[in-house]
């Protein structure tokens, strides 16, 4: 065996640069963040042969002090820290000056930097790890730091290089998430000459725009969890616009973009009421603590995190997020926010640049006044847009219809456990049973002329069976009548068994027992009392085995090993459980969609404005238990231009 010998320190920043510098990329981030760290408001960045060939990076920051240039490409030499206790709560983007001489190692790299206070900039070369002499150089104030040949003196590794177009597409994407985190920097990318993006000093919304796109910003939800030591803050998609793809999920703690399962389980969690399997959620999430709270030092990367109290940043994830999703209904957003421009470009129909102006008829217009024609640009006669009229009067029901729509629901609403006195009846569930028990709101037999018209409208038809008609103020709703009203449902019943207290716990005959492994060991030592609370209850028999003894009521037919396992899987990882809860909420979920509407029946005019009103006053209303929509809004403006009205 060879002797042990020190390795020489090109070796060594090879080395390095293995695991800081896997692609152009790697490369494009290490830079641009020393430019964010040095103060910089206006970053350029070029790159020739998708950063391959070649990588420049321009900043306006507070440059390198001349005696400092030389120093700048040794490993392990940086500004940012100075002792252990700095490291324990780095707040900079960088820290562990590896990076430049990692990257100086495996390219032709120069670095030509100026302060304020120096009469001119000064340039160091570095080319296969070897530097030149500091030399004086033109250059403003700043830094400008230029990659030539990535990896010419390790062919093996630029064979494991992608195409040029697919390693450019890595460092726009890493581009784009520095400019997402740091908006009050100017961003601007070239590619082989030609101008990609321009990204001037923006508020976070409108970088949200520019970068994830209009339909994200229309689409989306703000969250803010408020001041504190710990803070979130962001955009979340509504679950009618989340996609089967992640591309648009971004993470930042204390504006570096990481990935982390905590806050990825808590965003899931979040979303499964709202939220289909096959998909995933669509954010932009600022998780802000201190320093000292977050482990930046995991990997040479700094895309892997650790917390110090990953249980509160769970918890605090997590009931940010389930708040702003509680609040998606027909009172506080639109369930599709794009449905009249989806319409129109499946149909080909041009929108017009710019509103028409609707003219404020009286309901008592005639047909005449509201097919009144004008001339368009060209001259030739096109009809006018129409003006919103009053919603329709409601009629009051007949015997023969107050007595069908009882028998219809007679089984769908049937009594429960629970004392009806101590349940909150639905107005759907009000309309069925007529004035039996009268609600506090407002009737919704007839509709007063004078009546201010709720978010959803007033039901004018039902269409095959299925949708519901209803007419808002200048608007058309059509509404999944299934779909609501398994929400509708659904909510009600989680309210009910919320309203029980603690969950309710089967013990088993004979406890079933399996083998556990270290860490699931581990977990029960540590959380065994969280999970009596939650219906389970576990014992240790010694040599690695664990017995289940209790489990949740409604899960007693579940698996109740791989229900054991998936608990202590889960709270090993985050510090809690809502593995019970999922499945509780699945039960329910499957109990809500037997329980709903089906397709076919055919419903009164109170009933049918019953279920709207329920729609407005039920969390999470704007779409089913899988993530679907229940209403979307066709607006007068949509309508118009369907029509070719006003063109």
């Amino acid at each position: 065996m060879n002797r042990i010998a020190a390795l020489p320190d090109h070796l060594v920043n090879q080395i390095a640069a293995g695991e800081v510098v896997e692609r152009p990329a790697n490369a494009l981030k290490e830079i641009v963040e020393n430019s964010i760290d040095a103060g910089a408001t206006i970053i350029d960045v070029e790159l020739g042969g998708g950063g391959i060939r070649l990588i420049r990076v321009c900043d306006n920051g507070s440059g390198i002090h001349a005696d400092d240039v030389d120093l700048a490409l040794h490993r392990h030499a940086t500004s940012k820290i100075q002792s252990l206790s700095d490291l324990e709560r780095v707040a900079s983007m960088g820290f562990r000056g590896e990076g430049l001489a990692s990257i100086a190692s495996v390219s032709r790299l120069t670095l030509t930097s100026r302060t304020a206070e120096s009469a001119h900039a000064h340039q160091v070369k570095a080319e296969d790890g070897k530097l030149s002499a500091s030399s004086a150089a033109a250059h403003p104030v700043g830094t400008t730091v230029e990659v030539a040949e990535l990896f010419f003196n390790t062919p093996a590794r630029r064979k494991f290089l992608k195409s040029e177009n697919t390693e450019y597409a890595h460092c726009a994407t890493m581009l784009e998430r520095l400019a997402l985190a740091h908006p009050h920097i100017a961003f601007s990318l070239t590619r082989d000459g030609k101008s990609v993006f321009k990204l001037p000093v923006q508020s976070l919304n409108e970088r949200i725009a520019a970068i994830l796109g209009n339909d994200f910003q229309t689409a989306s939800l703000p969250v803010d969890s408020g001041e504190g030591i710990i803070r979130l803050s962001g955009a979340i998609a509504k679950p009618t616009f989340t996609k089967g793809k992640n591309d648009k999920q971004y993470c930042f703690v204390n504006h570096r973009f990481v990935r982390d399962k905590v806050i990825l389980h808590a965003v899931k969690q979040a979303y499964r009421d709202v939220l289909h399997n096959a998909l995933t959620p669509a954010f932009v999430l600022f998780l802000d603590l201190p320093p000292e709270a977050v482990d930046v030092n995991v990997h040479p990367t700094k895309t892997e995190i650790r917390f110090r109290d990953s249980q509160a940043v769970h918890q605090l994830v997590f009931h940010t997020l389930n708040k702003a999703l509680a609040d998606t209904r027909a009172d506080q957003t639109e369930s599709v926010s794009n449905a009249g421009s989806v319409l129109h470009e499946m149909l080909g129909v041009q929108t017009p640049s710019e509103p028409h102006q609707t003219s404020s008829a009286s309901p008592t217009h005639t047909a005449t006044d509201f097919g009144a024609n004008r001339l368009n640009d060209h001259g030739k006669s096109a009809p006018a847009p129409y003006s919103a009229a009053r919603p329709p009067q409601q009629r009051t029901l007949s015997l023969r219809e107050s007595q069908a729509a009882l028998n219809t629901y007679a089984e769908l609403y049937r009594s429960t456990d629970t004392p009806k006195e101590d349940i909150e009846l639905t107005q759907f569930e009000q309309a069925r049973l007529g004035d039996n028990r009268p609600s506090e709101n407002h009737n919704t037999d007839t509709v007063p002329p004078s009546a201010e018209l709720p978010p959803l409208g007033f039901a004018i038809a039902q269409l095959l069976g299925i949708y519901i008609l209803a007419q808002a103020q200048d608007s058309l709703l059509l509404v999944d009548m299934h779909a609501a009203a398994e929400r509708v449902n659904y909510e009600k019943m989680k309210k009910q068994r919320e309203a029980l207290g603690s969950l309710k716990s089967q013990r088993l005959l004979i406890p079933v027992t399996f083998n556990a492994s270290h860490e699931e060991m581990a977990a029960f030592s540590d959380h065994n009392e969280a999970l009596r609370d939650f219906g389970l209850e576990l014992s240790d028999m010694g040599n690695n085995t664990l017995a289940v003894r209790t489990v949740p009521a409604m899960l007693g037919k579940s698996d109740v090993a791989e229900l054991a396992r998936d608990m202590l899987k889960e709270i090993a990882q985050t510090g809690n459980t809502q593995t019970v809860e999922a499945r509780e909420n699945q039960i329910l979920a499957t109990m809500a969609c037997h329980g709903s509407i089906r397709a076919g029946r055919q419903l009164t005019m109170p009933e049918m404005n019953a279920l709207l009103r329920d729609m407005e006053n039920t969390p999470r209303s704007n779409q089913c238990n899988h993530g679907r929509p229940t209403w979307v809004k066709l607006t007068l403006k949509d309508l118009d231009a369907l029509f070719l009205r006003g063109q």
